[in-house]
């Protein structure tokens, strides 16, 4: 258990990195709304990383043991952050790798608080309150409406809190420009039902360098289509962000 600044508790599992390399490279694993990182795919995910560096994967608060109810990306960085400064106590250099919601609360993360080495955004919006797709109207209605937010908490055990923003969080395109010279990735799928294309592209155009867009073909969205190769290759990338 992780405790965040405002006093949410926060459940945390750890993967110690490959042999040799303890103390250098560390990840932290921010999953995407009505996630887990108990869930067989986060699992998996996280394994593969562990390949490359230590792992630390989260559950946001009102996301299954985690305490609290889900603000939808909002303080979710002090989650982030919660768990950045732990890994921070074990490891040298530490990259964030956040999935559709996750993608959000990591680049608010990096803009806001830092402390990171590098950031990757898979997946993610560049823009709050977007309802241009069929699955991101249901994502709305679960939040908005209380058949909604019940539907939530009975299937996915996702806790989500009443009401609106107030104020309204800093845009994930707005903190993209904030985050250099950290090295951010970018990851989206062109097959991607929630968010489209264009969100990517609105994220790196806002971003400065070091900055890489990865578009990916076939890849549908976040945790559920990412496959061992892409997390290889997410993961060699986060070896690169080493200083010279």
């Amino acid at each position: 258990m992780l405790r965040t600044s405002d006093g949410v508790r926060i459940d945390a599992g750890h993967l110690p990195g490959p042999t040799g390399h303890t103390g250098e490279l560390g990840f932290v694993l921010a999953h995407g709304f009505t996630g887990s990182w108990r869930t067989p795919i986060t699992r998996r995910i996280a394994a593969v990383l562990a390949g490359y560096g230590g792992v630390l994967a989260i559950d946001f608060r009102g996301h299954g043991r985690s305490a609290g109810l889900s603000t939808v990306g909002d303080l979710e960085v002090l989650d982030l952050d919660a768990a950045v400064r732990h890994a921070r106590t074990a490891y040298q250099r530490v990259v964030t790798v956040g999935f559709s919601m996750g993608a959000a609360v990591a680049l608010r993360h990096a803009a806001l608080h830092g402390g990171v080495a590098g950031v990757v955004a898979v997946s993610g919006p560049a823009r709050w309150y977007y309802r241009g797709t069929r699955p991101m109207r249901q994502v709305h209605w679960a939040i908005e409406h209380p058949a909604g937010r019940l539907a939530a908490r009975v299937a996915k055990r996702t806790r989500i809190a009443v009401g609106r923003w107030d104020p309204i969080p800093l845009a994930p395109y707005q903190a993209a420009p904030l985050i250099a010279p950290v090295p951010l990735l970018i990851v989206h799928g062109d097959a991607d039902t929630f968010f489209p294309l264009e969100h990517a592209h609105q994220l790196y155009e806002a971003a400065r360098e070091p900055r890489e867009l990865w578009v990916e073909p076939g890849y549908g969205h976040a945790e559920s289509a990412a496959t061992p190769d892409l997390i290889r290759r997410i993961g060699r990338w986060s070896t690169r962000t080493k200083p010279e």
